[in-house]
């Protein structure tokens, strides 16, 4: 059995252990050694997962911030956690944004904004007036001080 086709099976059988010995000859420059079709699949899933995780944490801060700009009836009640929440996931997403991501955030923040839109919709029952548009720039949702 070749190294290829060992790997090949090991992905399919502990893909961790895949993963540290794919490290070990990346680390070795063993590159024709390599399992390339799967390193491709686990490289795309890892880039997948991280857009996933920005895009649901910039939803989660315009859905917050609309809740407390907009929903009247439940601000006295639920603005201290609504601000906390707000700061907790513009914290979350610091912490894993990069160029690439602020730019894919940047080319998806209209349906973003319309996810969100659809959640605050649903949740306060249609009775709250929310804009169409989405009011704040994407700068404000990642400015860790603004609440609207």
């Amino acid at each position: 059995m070749s190294n290829l086709e060992y790997l090949q099976q090991l992905y399919e059988t502990d893909d961790h252990l895949w993963l540290l010995e794919t490290i070990e000859l990346l680390k070795q420059r063993r590159f024709d050694d390599l399992d390339l079709q799967n390193l491709i699949e686990e490289l795309e899933s890892l880039a997948k997962r991280d857009q996933h995780k920005v895009k649901s944490l910039l939803e989660q801060i315009i859905r917050h911030l609309l809740l407390l700009q907009f929903w009247q009836e439940e601000y006295d009640r639920n603005k201290n956690h609504w601000r906390s929440e707000i700061r907790s996931f513009r914290v979350q997403l610091k912490d894993r944004l990069t160029t690439n991501l602020y730019n894919y955030l940047s080319s998806i923040f209209t349906t973003v904004y319309q996810d969100a839109l659809g959640y605050v919709q649903e949740k306060t029952g249609f009775n709250v007036n929310f804009p169409p548009q989405c009011p704040y720039s994407l700068e404000q949702l990642l400015d860790i001080d603004y609440f609207g």
